[in-house]
């Protein structure tokens, strides 16, 4: 690997792990806390090959097509108008509850930040975040994209010290339950977390198109995240065992103190702030330049819809990211396997019948989340 080559690498590993590295950090811990450390474990080893082939069949589409496109572009490019139209609501679901699931943290960190300075409510944080939110998205900022690799540096280092001050409270014991009354619990919320398709036509443009340094990104980026992530939920589950919390950091701060905490509750204020920016920028655009709905309508209904349900109750973080992850991002990868399919047709090629075997494993996915929730 020469010198270029290597820097390419590392700019669009650092991108693509810098992207995919999101809000569903905080919820594992929770789903551990819920289900046990070693059935997580189990949930990632069997759901991060399925979430990298699912990147890898929508990477070679991404390589073998002229055009830059996200997912439902694909699928009007390779499956005709209406299933592009279908994509985009799948697209735009997905989009919608990754914006949720950041308003509810992000507010959350807030008024972890500020509250003992000047008081006030979580809901007035969640509206100051939400507000400064969406003047930028209606402005236009330019993307951020170009500081993802300073997030993820200050993350390792951040990740360092927790473990540092975890330490002194490590208990051994809060590996050792296991609870199937929440078997389904971790699906969607581990889908969510090592979701990266949005990202996957942008590293190619920045590689150029090659294929295999394409596959050795989303390979090695997708298992680094899942160790990271299993990391994070070792320092937090070792330290607050059944009473994490649903977002991982107020119940460690609780045992360890404010200390290096605060710096942590800065961090994911950042991370949620600047990825709501990123993805809320990402649905206007959609709206705007692929449906030609104009501006103002297009900003309002990116930034207003996950308010709304935000307000009526949709509140609850791991519910919304479990949702999110098993409903919506579980039925754009069925999409991009029979976008892939089509691909290879129009080569000439038929794509083998084991890629069913994952469009049945994510109806299931998708049904059981289904039932779980409505069973409550």
């Amino acid at each position: 690997m020469n010198w270029l080559i290597f820097k390419k690498f590392i700019q669009a590993q650092a991108i693509f792990a810098g992207t995919v590295i999101g809000v569903g950090l905080f919820g594992l811990p929770y789903a551990a806390s819920q289900i046990g450390f070693w059935p997580l474990a189990i949930y990632f080893t069997l759901l991060s090959p399925l979430v990298i082939v699912v990147h890898f069949l929508l990477g070679e589409i991404a390589c073998g097509t002229d055009k830059l496109a996200r997912v439902p572009g694909y699928a009007g490019e390779y499956l005709g108008r209406r299933m592009k139209k279908i994509s985009f609501v799948v697209s735009a679901l997905g989009i919608l509850g990754a914006l949720l699931a950041y308003l509810i943290v992000g507010g959350q960190f807030f008024y972890a930040v500020l509250s003992p300075f000047f008081g006030g409510s979580p809901l007035v944080y969640t509206l100051i975040f939400f507000s400064a939110g969406t003047i930028l998205i209606y402005k236009g900022v330019k993307s951020i994209s170009y500081i993802e690799l300073v997030l993820f540096i200050i993350f390792i280092f951040i990740l360092g010290l927790f473990f540092y001050f975890a330490l002194p409270f490590f208990n051994v014991q809060n590996f050792s339950s296991i609870n199937l009354q929440f078997l389904i619990l971790p699906y969607g919320v581990v889908i969510f977390s090592l979701w990266g398709t949005s990202v996957i036509p942008e590293i190619k443009e920045i590689i150029s198109g090659d294929r295999r340094l394409l596959r050795w990104i989303i390979a090695t980026g997708s298992i680094l995240i899942a160790l990271i992530y299993l990391f994070f939920v070792i320092i937090i589950l070792s330290v607050t065992g059944s009473n994490t919390s649903r977002e991982a950091i107020s119940g460690f701060a609780s045992i360890v103190g404010p200390k290096v905490v605060f710096w942590g509750f800065c961090f994911g204020l950042i991370t949620t702030f600047t990825s709501f920016l990123t993805i809320g920028l990402t649905l206007k655009r959609i709206f705007n330049y692929d449906f030609k709905v104009n501006h103002r309508l297009s900003w309002a209904i990116a930034c207003f819809t996950p308010l709304v349900l935000f307000i009526i109750g949709f509140n609850n973080f791991i519910d919304v990211i479990g949702l999110t992850g098993a409903i919506a991002l579980g039925a754009e990868g069925i999409i991009i396997i029979f976008i892939y399919r089509a691909y290879l047709e129009r080569k000439g090629l038929k794509m083998s019948v084991w890629f069913y075997s994952l469009v049945i494993f994510l109806i299931f996915g998708i049904l059981a989340e289904f039932f779980v929730f409505f069973s409550r």
